[in-house]
């Protein structure tokens, strides 16, 4: 029987270490992610012997992450659609990569429906890219940073010292967004909150720009698999001229130089946030699949 509870950070060595026999790239496969957003869906998390499933029930459906760890994938999936048919609802299993569809087919033919959402796919670049921005594609990037670089700036590894300076910052976005009325924008704030309140536990790396000593950007992240450094926040101070360009290189030159790849996760169909995002020109992306059982 499955039993689902509340995530905390005394969880964190046993899912670190199903998440990492895993080694997938999506960004939901991050502990410090699962615990700092979990008020966006009032998540629970669950062990089913060598498995790590986060899952929540809403609208009538359980939902469920696909299983990280290791075992009998049959029966973890038997026993997740058994746990929702005991609460009258139905099964979804999300995020489910490209080359996991095909498992769905071989242990459950035609029990399915699977659905594919271009909002939920993690932009995939190469590190190098980011950090060199070489070639005619990456012409205007280096265009924004000149302009940042016109101002006297510093950029440094994020302290417990910068926390309130950024809480200040990403409050000044709040209110400039209404996120108030936004349940999306509220669950950000608990996230940056938890972010900083367990930052270190979290084994996170952040970094910070500032200009004639004020902060202006911050932007934090962490390894997210063997190959794979993803990025979960980042805010910055618009009235400067390209201080996105600036926190986006500086915090790649500073925490990603030992990986293959960037991951910065998803556009959620924000059409501004797509255009930013596909700016900087993805190596791919990385597509997620729901799977809904038909029972």
């Amino acid at each position: 029987m499955l039993e689902f509870k509340e995530i905390n950070i005394e969880d964190k060595k046993w899912i670190k270490e199903l998440l990492a026999k895993s080694d997938f790239m999506a960004c939901e496969y991050s502990f410090a992610n699962n615990m700092a957003w979990v008020r966006l869906n009032d998540s629970k998390i669950c062990r089913y012997k060598d498995f790590y499933i986060v899952g929540y029930v809403k609208d009538g459906i359980a939902r469920f992450s696909f299983p990280a760890g290791e075992g009998d994938y049959y029966d973890v999936i038997c026993q997740l659609r058994e746990y929702s048919r005991k609460l009258g609802v139905a099964t979804e299993i999300n995020p489910v990569l490209n080359d996991k569809v095909q498992l769905f087919n071989e242990l459950f033919p035609n029990e399915f429906t699977v659905c594919k959402s271009e909002d939920s796919s993690d932009y995939i670049y190469n590190a190098s890219d980011l950090i060199e921005l070489k070639g005619k594609k990456y012409h205007n990037k280096r265009n924004h940073l000149a302009k940042f670089y016109r101002y006297s700036w510093e950029f440094s590894s994020m302290t417990v010292r910068d926390f309130d300076e950024c809480i200040e910052l990403s409050v000044l976005s709040y209110n400039s967004k209404n996120g108030y009325s936004n349940h999306s924008s509220v669950a950000e704030q608990y996230a940056i909150h938890t972010f900083f309140k367990y930052f270190d536990e979290l084994e996170l790396k952040g970094g910070v720009l500032r200009v004639d000593g004020r902060l202006v950007a911050f932007t934090l992240g962490e390894q997210l698999n063997s190959n794979t450094f993803c990025v979960h926040i980042e805010k910055a101070n618009t009235e400067y001229l390209g201080v996105y360009a600036a926190i986006n290189n500086e915090f790649a030159k500073y925490a990603a130089k030992d990986f293959k790849y960037i991951n910065r996760e998803e556009d959620l169909g924000i059409e501004g946030l797509r255009k930013a995002k596909r700016s900087y020109y993805p190596a791919f992306l990385l597509e997620k699949n729901t799977i809904r059982f038909k029972d």
